[in-house]
């Protein structure tokens, strides 16, 4: 199909979009107004990873192309936890623990979008200010009629766990009723007519819209995003190391700029359409280089999307680390450090410190596969110990990627 609006032209162009509920209404509705759009954010951890960046990133191209973000934090959610397509329920979370979660999470909107009182302003709301007040008798009767048991277990987030044999508690079976009822409750209080997400929630989605047709007789819409994977068919954003986190107190600058820096080169393309604001033109020239040369349409991908999450400040001082570290062969002062004392530290737990391995036994593997040295000479024994005096440093690498300084104090 070929959009007439603004907005799902930039979404189509980019790789935004995989499915819609209705292109034809939402093409004509963004063509004659700004729409409100939501995404929802459940805050089961201090931050978010690299696995929501593709929601964040849709926010700011629908406010770019003049429309309005909704950010919708998920207090009340998250007290559940979405069931879609995880193998068992996630651990319930306190409710102060929840509140700590949602106030970390909050400042990685303000580097990707604008907030004010403006027409295509964001805005940011917490489930909970309606959720918690809901009363569950007068719930299930004025909402709850509008589900039926028999669509809810076809679909595939349920149904892949109910074939597997696995656990689906009835706190969780509420999930999709709630995600629904945040759509009927936002179209209400902020006029959305937009609810975006990964491809695991169109089944939430759909409900949304069909609900706000049936107890209001609103017409809304939903958009899912493709399923990201690298090119070799991996999940992107899960590494060895765990998750790639946007905060900062999770992740240090260095490690996130260098998560994008070694990119597959047949990927580098498909991430710079989605996770950085540069011109299309633009990025068919870097996507295009051969050889080698994709190495500097990597860094540029390293830089910008470093530059969104993280600041310019933060950009920079990662590239010039990552220049030091491996064109000079030097110690740039944004590599992840582990200090020691006097008493020094082994080599193979110097590895797990720095969070180059998850064990000591993974360390142990590593070393004996020749892939640790330090001071870039290959090392055997995990049990030595490095005695560093204070105020030197030693450089302890992992394979070729993984970089970290050894302090002394």
């Amino acid at each position: 199909m070929t959009y007439t609006s603004s907005l799902l032209r930039l979404l189509d162009e980019r790789g935004y979009i995989h499915q819609l509920t209705d292109a034809e209404g939402l093409d004509a509705l963004a063509e004659k107004q700004v729409v409100p759009g939501y995404i929802g954010f459940d805050p089961t951890a201090p931050s978010l990873h690299v696995g929501h960046l593709v929601s964040i990133m849709m926010l700011r191209q629908l406010q770019r192309a003049g429309h309005k973000p909704i950010v919708v934090m998920g207090g009340g959610t998250g007290k559940i936890g979405d069931p879609s397509f995880k193998d068992e329920a996630r651990k319930l979370l306190t409710e102060d623990l929840i509140k700590q979660n949602v106030a970390s999470i909050r400042r990685v909107f303000e580097r990707f979008l604008t907030f004010g009182d403006g027409p295509s302003d964001a805005i940011m709301v917490d489930n909970a200010e309606w959720l918690d007040r809901l009363e569950y008798i007068p719930f299930l009767r004025d909402i709850g009629q509008h589900f039926s048991i028999n669509r809810m277990l076809s679909f595939d987030s349920v149904k892949l766990r109910l074939d597997r044999e696995q656990s689906l508690s009835f706190l969780e079976f509420n999930y999709m009723i709630l995600q629904a009822y945040d759509f009927l409750e936002l179209s209400r209080r902020a006029g959305c007519r937009l609810q975006m997400g990964g491809s695991d929630q169109w089944g939430n989605i759909v409900n949304g819209v069909e609900l706000a047709r049936r107890v209001d007789g609103t017409q809304v819409f939903g958009l899912t995003t493709p399923l990201l994977t690298n090119a070799d068919g991996t999940k992107m954003g899960k590494t060895v190391g765990g998750a790639v986190w946007l905060n900062e107190d999770q992740l240090a600058h260095f490690d996130y700029w260098q998560f994008w820096r070694n990119t597959d080169d047949r990927d580098v393309g498909k991430r710079l359409r989605l996770f950085t604001d540069l011109p299309l033109d633009e990025i068919e020239r870097l996507e295009a280089l051969q050889g080698s040369e994709i190495n500097a349409a990597k860094i540029v991908l390293a830089n910008e999307a470093t530059r969104l999450c993280r600041g310019e400040e933060a950009s920079r001082a990662a590239e010039a680390t990552a220049q030091a570290t491996f064109a000079g062969g030097g110690l740039g002062e944004d590599l992840p450090t582990v200090e020691v004392g006097p008493e020094g530290i082994r080599l193979g737990a110097a590895c797990t410190a720095l969070g180059f391995v998850a064990s000591n036994g993974e360390a142990k593997r590593k070393i004996a596969e020749g892939a640790v040295r330090l001071d870039d000479v290959v090392m055997e024994d995990p049990a030595m110990l490095l005695s560093v005096p204070a105020g030197a440093t030693l450089k302890l690498s992992v394979g070729r990627k993984k970089h970290g300084i050894v302090k002394g104090i």
